[in-house]
């Protein structure tokens, strides 16, 4: 099995996904294809063995496309001027052509003969050979598609127009064929037109990222031996200035204030703060200390700090975004779906009414030939799906790089409705509604221990952990300046604790539950335990198979706008809110009254979170689940929409979710229900009008009062009207 990468020119909008899908779907070795619109990709899954890369290229060939290896592509030397301003250049030109020929025709005719087609001579010869050069500019790129899905027996909107123009000019309406073809490839263009800003409005993202980076220490590469200028450090004053593009990993990058910071990284040196923005979304800038970790693309507000690069530039999280909403696009929404499929149908059915109604009457009624011809013909423009069919995915182009601006990454029009159909949401409590940085705040040595051998003893098992409450007690540790001894046969107990062997003696570490469990607890404990609990504190046993060694309180902090968040959450229509944590009761009450949740289900193993999320879809069809998107995936995966939240520079989160909201900010969630509300209202509103305009246009046709050029005026208004509609996702929504 093999995979071919291309990059398609002139792949601008869904209709030509789906003409590619029909030259290529056929072939026996084809296995599998995806489209990234917004970079005009197309990826074939193929056995080798049945099909070669010529013969797919040859195949998009006679769809009217052209197709060139997308690395091929990219070496070569730029894009040439035809491929960019072609379409624009030819659409131009047959809008210019055909304003000479109307002027022409004026001039020698009359107005009245044009306009109002009361003319009793020929179309003047100069007139005809302007309105004929319109013709062939405006279907300059319409006619090769067209020519490929009649050979495919496959009808498509460019061959219902290029049959249009060919019936007006058998029965001598030149001016309406000229003017059927300008508009169509205007309303082509303008459709590329809009794409190529949703394009851009992503581009810009990457656009952010500086293209030189000033490198202090450059890394050396595996397998390389490190000279001095790459082992020793640089003063400030003589960074070494390099294209970020070859910085290698590992090497200290230095930013000043003012500057972006070129590479994802964590700081080495320094104190500054950060404005996040075209990342996370974030208004407010961001501290960052030693140890943070920053993002390329991100504004060093005020203060001269080193990082250590740890993503080349290729790998960036913005690199990532701008990757992964290209590859959205192959995920259609069920809008998208929906109008694909009712297109496949509704074409031919409409050719097959627009040849009838050219027959029938004539036949049936002793109508006149030319008259009904005609009315065929307007009944083929009025019925093109143009404006139908490019509705839907301008609109989730628009709304996908709209949100990934805001900070939040939709991982393709599957998901962009999803949001506006929740009815519930289950929030996992800790670094979702808490900001997810315990910290110890209490210590109770027992059993002849002190309190610096007690954190001793939890830290050294802990270190094994990656649970926030294990770094918790670690940071602790370290701020007291502990000295770690070395522990063996360590294992984690899931949902409970861990154990481990520390200078020969079994020692383990875990929740009250857990020592409930192991029959230690007496009530002294267990009073001690419960009142951390109702204070909203968790607690922490450590001990040994003879008696318990002390106690550790953590208690991590709520959000500061977690109760607003929730409460915007509910206001965008949720009907339930709750939390799911494996926390103990008390914490989680005390955290559930502190942000105004529905509902507080405590003490879930993962499991039990599972089965939880199931109880909500059964009971409100529709929901969501929001976490960290890596402790939290399966029951991510259970729900109808899971969202990893605050997971700038987390590859594991970004896959993991549905969606991915590259802040901490909880509040971008009610953001995203009204975005998908919104995004759904404009699908809906295009959809509507479309249809209603060609309804109304097929009735006048039918009572035989159809117009050639007023049904492709209509046609191309409407292509506009829905694409301008759909642009309105990019600018930001006015505040609810």
């Amino acid at each position: 099995m093999a995979i071919a990468v291309f990059k398609v020119l002139g792949m601008d909008c869904v209709e030509e996904v789906a003409t590619l899908r029909g030259a290529l779907a056929p072939f026996a070795g084809v296995r599998d294809l995806s489209f990234d619109v917004l970079n005009g990709k197309m990826t074939v899954e193929y056995s080798d063995a049945d099909v070669n890369v010529p013969e797919l290229i040859a195949a998009v060939g006679k769809a009217g496309l052209k197709a060139v290896p997308w690395q091929e592509f990219q070496q070569s030397a730029q894009v040439t001027g035809w491929t960019r301003w072609g379409r624009t250049a030819m659409t131009t030109a047959s809008g210019l052509l055909l304003s000479a020929g109307v002027l022409t025709h004026v001039v020698l005719s009359g107005w009245r003969a044009v306009i109002a087609g009361q003319e009793s001579q020929p179309t003047p010869i100069v007139a005809r050979l302007f309105y004929f050069g319109a013709i062939v500019c405006g279907a300059w790129y319409v006619a090769p598609k067209a020519w490929g899905a009649l050979v495919r027996l496959r009808p498509d909107m460019n061959l219902l127009m290029t049959l249009a123009v060919a019936g007006a000019i058998v029965i001598g309406e030149f001016l309406e064929a000229a003017t059927v073809a300008f508009l169509f490839a205007l309303s082509i263009t303008l459709e590329a037109w809009s794409v190529g800003r949703a394009r851009r409005a992503i581009a810009a993202l990457l656009a952010l990222t500086p293209t030189k980076a000033h490198v202090l220490k450059i890394a050396t590469p595996p397998g390389e031996r490190s000279s001095p200028a790459r082992s020793e450090d640089i003063a400030s004053d003589q960074a070494r200035e390099m294209e970020v593009a070859d910085v290698p990993l590992g090497s200290t990058v230095l930013v000043k204030p003012g500057q972006k910071f070129p590479l994802d990284g964590k700081i080495t040196k320094g104190e500054t703060t950060v404005n996040q923005a075209p990342i996370t979304g974030e208004s407010m800038p961001v501290p960052k200390t030693v140890g943070s970790d920053v993002f390329a693309g991100t504004v060093n507000e005020d203060g001269t700090v080193e990082f250590l690069t740890t993503r080349r530039a290729s790998e960036t999280t913005v690199a990532r975004i701008v990757q992964m909403v290209g590859e959205a696009q192959s995920k259609r929404s069920p809008s998208e779906q929906w109008v694909e499929k009712f297109a496949r149908y509704y074409t031919p059915a409409v050719m097959a009414l627009a040849l009838a109604v050219m027959v029938f009457p004539p036949l049936v009624w002793d109508g006149a030939w030319s008259k009904w011809f005609y009315e065929g013909l307007v009944l083929l423009v009025i019925a093109c799906p143009c404006a139908l069919v490019i509705s839907t995915p301008v609109s989730i182009v628009a709304a996908l790089a709209s949100a990934a601006r805001e900070g939040v990454l939709i991982k393709g029009g599957l998901y962009v409705e999803a949001p506006a159909h929740l009815r519930a949401i289950a929030l996992d409590k800790t670094g979702t509604l808490t900001e997810g940085r315990p910290t110890v705040s209490e210590v109770v040595p027992l059993a002849g221990h002190d309190q610096n051998e007690l954190v001793q003893i939890a830290a050294a098992i802990e270190m094994r952990s990656e649970h926030p409450l294990a770094r918790a007690v670690v940071t602790y540790a370290n701020s007291l300046g502990a000295r770690y001894q070395s522990v063996d046969d360590f294992k984690a107990i899931k949902g409970k604790g861990a154990t481990a062997v520390l200078n020969g003696t079994p020692v383990w570490i875990g929740s009250h539950r857990y020592l409930e469990e192991r029959g230690q607890d007496t009530p002294e404990m267990h009073d001690k335990l419960e009142s951390w609990s109702s204070a909203g504190s968790s607690a922490i046993v450590i001990g040994n198979d003879e008696h318990v060694c002390g106690l550790i309180a953590v208690a991590d902090r709520v959000r500061t706008n977690a109760r607003e968040s929730v409460a915007q959450i509910k206001a965008a229509g949720i009907e339930h809110v709750v939390m799911l944590t494996g926390d103990n009761r008390g914490t989680a009450e005390a955290v559930g009254r502190a942000t105004g949740v529905d509902e507080i289900r405590s003490e879930l193993l993962p499991e039990e979170k599972v089965k939880a999320v199931e109880q909500l879809v059964n009971r409100y069809q529709r929901v969501a689940m929001v976490g960290d998107g890596v402790n939290d995936a399966p029951a991510m995966a259970r729900a109808t929409l899971g969202i990893a939240m605050g997971v700038a520079g987390t590859d594991v989160a970004i896959e993991t979710a549905d969606i991915a909201l590259m802040s901490d900010d909880l509040s971008r969630i009610a953001w995203l229900i009204r975005h998908s509300r919104r995004t759904l209202a404009i699908i809906r509103q295009n959809i509507v009008a479309s249809l209603g305009v060609k309804l109304v246009f097929v009735i006048l046709t039918l009572l035989g009062h159809g117009s050639l050029w007023a049904a492709i005026a209509a046609d191309t208004g409407m292509s506009l009207l829905v694409v301008f509609n759909a642009l309105r996702l990019l600018r930001p929504a006015r505040a609810s």
